[in-house]
């Protein structure tokens, strides 16, 4: 059986295939791995674009191990196992009446992956997911099956929310949730000069700000989301047939034709993006959460993040589109801007620092390596740390300066997974070995 990541970067062809329906049976995988010295990975849906999840030897699958366990309304927690999707634990949770604080804007992922490779959003009091974890189980290298909450085992709870899967096999996720909530997003294009301007304002005003800069031009869009304090009942989201137009019709079918006829002839990309730029209106609307922060990605698409100190994230962006404009390159995805408020994970990209990020896309069929090539070096030289899950180039070496806990997450990792059960060809760059 061959394994691929969404985006076709990764390709690995593991020599077994096991779908476990039990802690017993990852142990039971773990402990034959250990035994014949070989590897052991459990794949999530693909979603990273780094080859973290590629399985060398044996591939687990989480098929059955998906779904709530556990609902503490006193505590305000909720207990799911690592193989749920974001989008299947959000429409869970809305039946309940609760709702995460923070995510991403794609929810395909399993839980297990999107909180290992530390998976954000923008703005709010915790931007990461793993940020919001209150408690973990993981099975270690050794077969253990061990369990870290604020009070017991803190230690492993820091180290271990965002593990890189280099630690256990997550098995279940214990999140901090709250009351459903509705978000008001108002999304508008904006002149470059103008966004950046009143970047720092929109930040401050509003609750979760995502920032798009269309390449080669001057014109971005600007979405502001806001928490409304109504009733869920008085939602008043798009209707059918406009959200139908704008995320599916045009987002993905039509932005995907156009990214197709634009890899053949680069030298419409420029003029496509202000046509692209010019035709985007503003809009307003409110739903529950989670439809809020997140929408479908049809067009299948590669991409490079990087997380740089707040402080400095408009003069990097600057920096940015200075090489990118002074280069040949042509880009049809739009650059994403977010950021969010410092957190004590000991490997997030936010740990210790308020963060902008910086996500370059392009199409799955263009060059991606010319343009991540361009802008990496920017990154790097502003203090960016590599978002875990998407394209870098940064090893061992590079990365041990950037995080005041690293060297405690290898020793970690020394005492977990002493055999290395759990390593790959990327585990070994980042991590060392």
């Amino acid at each position: 059986m061959e394994w691929s990541n969404w985006s076709g970067l990764e390709q690995a062809r593991p020599s077994r295939v096991v779908r476990p329906g039990d802690v017993a049976g990852i142990v039971a995988e773990v402990e034959r791995a250990r035994e014949r010295r070989s590897t052991v990975k459990m794949v999530g849906t693909g979603h990273s674009f780094t080859g973290i999840a590629a399985p060398e030897e044996t591939m687990l699958v989480p098929s059955g191990m998906a779904g709530i366990v556990a609902v503490d309304r006193e505590a305000m927690t909720v207990t799911a196992l690592a193989g749920t999707r974001l989008q299947d634990l959000n429409e869970a949770l809305e039946r309940l009446g609760l709702s995460l604080h923070n995510m991403g804007d794609i929810a395909e992922q399993t839980l297990a992956g999107a909180v290992s490779t530390g998976t954000h959003g923008t703005g709010g009091l915790a931007g990461g997911l793993a940020a919001q974890l209150a408690g973990l189980e993981l099975v270690t290298g050794t077969g253990e099956v061990v369990r870290a909450t604020a009070e017991d085992d803190p230690e492993l709870l820091d180290l271990a929310r965002v593990g890189l899967g280099a630690l256990g096999v997550l098995t279940t996720l214990t999140f901090r949730v709250e009351p459903l909530f509705l978000l008001e997003a108002r999304e508008e294009p904006m002149a470059w000069d103008a966004a950046l301007a009143t970047y720092d304002e929109m930040t401050a005003s509003s609750h979760h700000v995502d920032l798009y800069w269309f390449p080669h031009t001057d014109r971005t869009m600007v979405k502001r989301n806001d928490r409304l304090a109504a009733d869920v009942s008085e939602a008043e989201p798009l209707a059918q047939w406009r959200s139908w137009l704008d995320d599916d019709f045009l987002s993905n079918s039509v932005f995907g034709v156009l990214n197709a006829a634009a890899n053949r002839v680069p030298a419409v990309i420029p003029r496509m993006n202000q046509v692209s730029a010019r035709a985007l209106s503003a809009r307003t609307y409110s739903d529950v959460a989670h439809r809020v922060f997140t929408s479908p990605r049809k067009v299948v698409f590669r991409e490079m993040e990087y997380a740089v100190p707040r402080a400095d994230g408009l003069e990097v962006l600057r920096e940015c589109r200075r090489v990118i404009d002074a280069s040949d390159v042509r880009v049809t995805f739009p650059v994403e801007v977010r950021s969010t408020p410092a957190d004590d994970v000991a490997l997030s990209t936010a740990s210790g620092r308020d963060s902008f990020y910086l996500a370059f896309h392009t199409h799955r069929d263009a060059d991606h390596c010319r343009y991540f090539a361009l802008v990496e070096p920017v990154l790097r030289a502003a203090g960016g740390r590599p978002h875990w899950g998407k394209v870098h180039t940064m090893a061992a070496e590079d990365l041990a300066p950037a995080y005041p806990r690293f060297a405690d997450f290898l020793a970690l990792r020394d005492r977990l997974d002493p055999d290395r059960v759990f390593a790959n060809a990327y585990l070994r760059r980042v991590l060392g070995d």
